[in-house]
């Protein structure tokens, strides 16, 4: 008698381990900041995945695509606006005695050495043969300066013939870093550096990359930009235009996974797909689908992290293939939980069989003693 009474109060005092399990509605315990004892539970509601919840999902979806356009980040491309560093080309025709003037040596014997001609200096200036004043470049496209020279030439030459270039770039970048081919610094010229056009000079997306998780960092402000979303809905991307000092990281598909676990047949984390979603009836494809015969498909739950402290819990009755249906179109988030519960039964037989051991040694002793 004594050793039944043992082996209950064993099997209920650790029948949580080896049959872990959900219990509705879940508590969460919370601890003490000052020694870290349990104070008190907070208890998380479950919510349905149905249709209702569904058409939720996709209305938030539908204003995060809102927010997203109004970010300030579309602008129309403008002209090249010089900058410090900058090399300007400038010539005058028909005046041999300016051929000469190209503003620096024209030895030139590594790429990343500037091209011969006018640098614009450290305050935005540049200096010009017959100008008798400094002429401010920065901020200011090639076209302005080519008329304002023309104009301070007028007063020495006759209707002389100026154009003005821009021999090299160098006064403005943008960084591009994460899943890239190239990652690294880009040089913004006189093609516009939109979104699409700084991701093809790093080489592109890598095969890895989350489409859906670029950011653009301005300012010292993250703005979210979902590639793969903006191209479903007919937006284009190269409407982003990037402005000089911008970074632009894009994340790895890796980093978003999601984790499916307990009684399916290949528990995984799981990444996103390309384009960055991800369904829960996807998730369970990778993972091998529920084990026929150890899962309780009534009990499949999404567990789910908050900005607060309070998780998120979703369940889905999938005893029904229309359930399925509903799997498809739930959306899952990076670093959820996908957790399928074991049936009654198979959570009995692993508390019997952790025991087994220890009831026939204790069997084994109470015959010895007899």
């Amino acid at each position: 008698m004594a050793l039944s009474l043992a082996i209950a109060a064993m099997l209920s005092a650790c029948s949580l381990a080896p049959g872990q399990h959900m219990i509705e509605p879940a508590a969460l315990p919370v601890t003490s900041a000052d020694n870290g004892d349990v104070t008190s539970d907070i208890q998380i509601p479950i919510k349905q995945i149905d249709l209702t919840l569904i058409r939720q999902i996709r209305a938030d979806q539908k204003n995060m695509d809102k927010t997203t356009s109004q970010l300030g980040l579309f602008a129309k491309a403008t002209g090249y606006k010089l900058g410090p560093g900058d090399v300007l080309q400038i010539t005058v025709w028909d005046h041999p005695e300016l051929a000469a003037a190209v503003g620096q040596p024209a030895q030139n014997t590594k790429t990343s050495d500037a091209a011969p001609g006018f640098v614009v200096d450290g305050e935005g200036n540049v200096q010009f043969p017959y100008v008798n004043r400094s002429i401010h470049a920065s901020g200011k496209t090639a076209e302005q300066i080519q008329r304002e020279i023309y104009g301070e030439l007028s007063k020495v030459f006759v209707k002389p013939q100026v154009t003005v270039r821009v021999a090299s770039f160098r006064s403005s970048q943008v960084y591009v870093d994460g899943d890239v081919r190239a990652p690294g610094a880009q040089t913004v010229n006189d093609i516009p550096m939109t979104l699409t056009e700084a991701v093809n000079r790093a080489g592109g997306f890598a095969p890895t990359a989350d489409q859906s998780r670029v950011t653009i960092t301005r300012n010292g402000t993250a703005y979210p930009v979902n590639v793969a979303q903006m191209m479903k809905n007919g937006k284009n991307p190269a409407d982003i235009m990037l402005q000089p000092g911008d970074m632009l990281h894009v994340d790895a598909r890796e980093d978003n996974t999601v984790y499916v676990m307990g009684e399916v047949n290949k528990p995984s984390p799981v990444p996103p797909l390309r384009d960055g979603t991800l369904t829960l009836a996807e998730a369970l494809a990778q993972a091998g689908q529920l084990n026929q015969e150890t899962s309780n498909p009534k009990q499949l739950f999404v567990l789910r992290s908050t900005a607060g402290d309070t998780p998120v819990i979703y369940r889905l009755d999938a005893r029904s293939p229309v359930s399925m249906l509903l799997a498809n179109q739930f959306p899952l988030e990076s670093k959820d939980i996908v957790y399928v519960d074991n049936s009654g039964l198979v959570r009995a037989n692993r508390v019997l069989n952790l025991f087994l051991p220890a009831i026939n040694a204790g069997l084994t002793a109470a015959i010895v003693t007899k």
